[in-house]
């Protein structure tokens, strides 16, 4: 059973309130080095998962040092949870959490001693630093390694007692910055419903910086792109994937006597596309894959592989600008 936190004190509303992300023309231009970050202007709704996306070096991690105030921005303005992160730093680090790349966790301690200490920083209480620790820890499937020391867990306990110590104080805003890394699928799926719980039943504001395709276009309600520092594009991952372009249906004809008339029959919902040649394809401008199906049906053509391929976020990224964004691990200057 998931435990439920909840400060009776502060409702959903009153957590949403004022807990968005407003960044215009923010700059960070490091010493001997090209701009990490080239201007980038961005808004996030209170209770918005917003997925970053780009390369390794794009300036996805530089962008989150500066809105959590850890590294001073050359240029430009941002505001976390309605607070200016130069001029009110304090009241920024107050209402946000943060999970990053690095998780800043002593071997030594476990992971109950852990949640003892942050609980303490924030200045909770005695008793309620216990209840919103043994919460915490059951919430992220940590209780029976709760006693444990961190040096003996595995990476995604790691990652799970990192994005618990976030959630410590209530946050209304969460950073969390590449979490999955190095995760295996089980752990990666566990950290993305707790994510995807915290935005959608709790109001808690979520900037999610990833490398991986499926986390932003699972996770996030919008999703910006950003590529050497600057963001190419930004919108729903439904409406950043209809920009490429329409799905495309590929059918493999079962007798390849037949593969004329399984043409035939597809233009009538498309043009034709490049594919292999055992198969025959169309990007659908007509239609869906089930009047296809009817389709062939109805001509008595079987086939033995029929499949819908829908545009992805990395033909986005392909197509906004020019490489493809898997394998794109370049260094661009960023730092952290």
């Amino acid at each position: 059973m998931v435990a439920t936190i909840s400060d009776e004190t502060i409702t959903r509303q009153e957590r949403k309130r004022g807990s968005g992300i407003e960044v215009e023309g923010l700059v960070r231009e490091f010493r001997k080095g090209p701009r990490a970050v080239d201007g980038i202007s961005l808004s996030v709704a209170p209770g918005e998962i917003y997925g970053f996306l780009g390369p390794n070096g794009a300036g996805k991690s530089t962008t989150v040092l500066m809105l959590t105030t850890l590294l001073p921005p050359t240029a430009g303005v941002a505001r976390v949870a309605g607070h200016d992160i130069v001029r009110e730093g304090p009241k920024v680090r107050a209402a946000i959490g943060a999970a990053l790349q690095e998780a800043a966790l002593d071997p030594l301690l476990t992971g109950r001693e852990h949640l003892g200490l942050q609980a303490a920083l924030h200045g909770l209480p005695k008793q309620e630093r216990k209840r919103r620790g043994e919460a915490l820890l059951e919430r992220v499937g940590l209780t029976e390694a709760a006693d444990r020391k961190v040096g003996g867990y595995s990476g995604g306990m790691k990652r799970r007692l990192d994005l618990a110590l976030a959630l410590v104080h209530n946050p209304r805003v969460l950073f969390l910055d590449e979490p999955t890394t190095g995760l295996d699928p089980q752990s990666r799926s566990a950290l993305w419903q707790e994510v995807a719980r915290l935005a959608h039943e709790e109001g808690v504001t979520v900037f999610l910086t990833t490398q991986y395709l499926e986390e932003a276009d699972q996770l996030a309600d919008r999703v910006g792109i950003i590529d050497r520092g600057r963001i190419v594009a930004e919108d729903t991952p439904a409406a950043l994937k209809a920009q490429v372009g329409r799905p495309s249906v590929e059918a493999v004809p079962a007798n390849p006597k037949d593969r004329a008339a399984i043409q035939r029959t597809l233009e009538r919902f498309g043009d034709l596309v490049t594919t292999q040649s055992s198969a025959v394809a169309v990007r659908l401008s007509r239609g869906d894959l089930t009047d296809v199906v009817r389709a062939l049906d109805v001509e008595g053509l079987p086939v033995a592989n029929l499949k819908l391929n829908a545009p992805t976020l990395d033909d986005v990224f392909l197509a906004k600008t020019g490489r493809s964004l898997e394998g794109a691990g370049e260094s661009e200057g960023e730092q952290g």
